[in-house]
């Protein structure tokens, strides 16, 4: 599986994190720990991935990131 950019914010309302892939829209998934929200979003990445392929979507090709700046 390729390496896509996570997000990851902690929700005070409901006091849980969100983590999120931004190259995949509308892939995310939470946990009451940055662990679980991290285990729950590998699950949900497989899925929206499958899902996409199953469908004919175009994936994503995950945001490359320069390491010199």
């Amino acid at each position: 599986m390729a390496q896509y950019s996570v997000y990851i914010q902690y929700d005070t309302t409901d006091q849980i994190y969100v983590a999120s892939i931004p190259e995949l829209k509308g892939c995310m998934a939470h946990g009451a720990t940055k662990e679980l929200a991290l285990k729950e979003l590998e699950k949900a990445c497989l899925l929206w991935l499958d899902t996409a392929q199953d469908l004919g979507l175009d994936i994503p090709e995950p945001i490359l990131f320069s390491r010199n700046g």
